[in-house]
């Protein structure tokens, strides 16, 4: 009966600790209870800062294509070797495409936080907007080489944000929108996994000015809306905790013990194996 009553207790512990409580599966639970007003006042995300490692893809447009072909690097007018203006469309929105020759047609800020653009040199962007770069170029740009203002646009095509550990899939992740908050980012990678440990999530981000961030996230507070950290930067990344659960199912043992066991297990064989033909040669 005690041994009945041991092996229920041994059951019951398992099942406690394999099943995760319903408690803390939900997202921003209670969130209803945040007052319309405070929800009102929550500002909209800003632009993202442009940083070292952005691929910008900057277009010019005005009357004037001829004055404005140079300035436009591969995905709206530019001058081809003979001086003729052609319109390249072929890579315009392929922001999934690594290749050399697509990355070029973008402008790369190096790691000192600089762009080479024509005409105007190396801008130093790292920091800025990409209102406030759109500015800068068009005061460098006109009039002093086009007489007619153009508009300027500037995108940042890589906009991504890494996610690891108990989430569905891991890897990074694309924004198509130049901003991305923590539950799309989670919802584009396939959601959490049922034991991942919601509340106390790891955010990892690189500033524009190379300093260091390091965030603990809890998904279930409906606060989270709330919080500066819930839209998230680009290259920022995303580390989800097993819960105790899965981290108990993920336990193995050291290689040297393992060994050891299996001499053992062969020892006793043996010894079984001798005591079996002891027994019988005194029949």
């Amino acid at each position: 009966m005690k041994k009945l009553a041991f092996l229920f207790a041994i059951a019951a512990a398992l099942c406690v600790t394999s099943c995760s409580s319903p408690k803390k599966v939900a997202y921003i639970q209670k969130v209803d209870e945040i007052p319309v007003e405070v929800l009102q006042q929550i500002p909209a995300p800003s632009d993202p800062t442009l940083m070292p490692g952005d691929l910008l893809n900057i277009e010019l447009q005005g009357s004037d294509f001829t004055a404005l072909a140079p300035f436009n690097k591969g995905t709206g007018m530019y001058l081809d070797a003979d001086g003729k203006i052609v319109t390249s469309q072929s890579n315009r929105g392929n922001i999934n495409n690594t290749s050399s020759e697509s990355n070029t047609m973008y402008y790369l800020v190096n790691a000192d936080g600089y762009i080479d653009f024509p005409m105007l040199g190396m801008l130093h962007v790292a920091g800025m907007t990409k209102s406030q770069l759109a500015q800068e170029i068009l005061n460098g740009v006109y009039p002093r080489f086009v007489k007619d203002k153009p508009s300027v646009d500037v995108r940042l095509m890589n906009f991504r944000v890494t996610l690891l550990g108990a989430v569905k899939t891991n890897g990074q992740v694309q924004s198509k929108n130049e901003r991305m908050n923590i539950l799309e980012a989670i919802a584009l990678a396939g959601d959490l996994d049922i034991q991942a440990q919601r509340e106390n999530v790891l955010l990892y981000r690189l500033n524009a000015d190379g300093t260091r961030e390091i965030h603990r996230i809890d998904l279930t507070d409906k606060n989270l809306l709330l919080s500066p950290y819930y839209n998230l930067q680009q290259n920022d990344i995303i580390y989800v905790e097993p819960n105790q659960s899965m981290k108990n199912r993920s336990w193995t043992l050291n290689p040297a013990v393992g060994a050891v066991l299996t001499i053992v297990g062969g020892l006793s064989s043996i010894a079984g194996l001798v005591i079996s033909i002891i027994t019988l040669t005194r029949l």
